[in-house]
């Protein structure tokens, strides 16, 4: 970083991920991001979130948050999604490209993807 102007450029870029991930809304997308879910890829999972769900523009319904162990760690990385007046849904073994998915036929289309699901 060279000067303030590149430190306000850099803020503003992320400033929609910051709120989309603080935010409170109808739906929240939680992220396992304890020790055993960052070394199974929990990171780059949570980012796909936060951007897909921006790109989507459902940022206004969905909140994007972490939480430490789910307590399921054989399944890392897990997402758990909770709706209101719904029961809570746990997506297991996500990646980037799966969250991509969930992010179009459930946050969107409102079904459950049942084949990355665990009861």
């Amino acid at each position: 970083m060279k000067s303030l102007a590149e430190l306000a450029a850099i803020r503003d870029k992320m400033k929609d991920k910051v709120v989309l991930r603080e935010g409170s809304s109808q739906i929240r997308v939680v992220v396992g991001m304890a020790t055993c879910g960052i070394a199974a890829g929990a990171r780059p999972v949570l980012s796909a979130f936060v951007e897909g769900i921006n790109n989507a523009g459902l940022s206004a319904n969905v909140t994007v948050t972490q939480t430490g162990c789910i307590g399921i760690c054989q399944y890392e990385p897990v997402v758990e999604i909770y709706e209101a007046d719904k029961e809570k849904v746990t997506y297991v073994k996500m990646t980037p490209e799966k969250a991509a998915e969930v992010i179009e036929r459930h946050l969107k289309g409102g079904k459950v993807v049942e084949e990355y699901i665990i009861k």
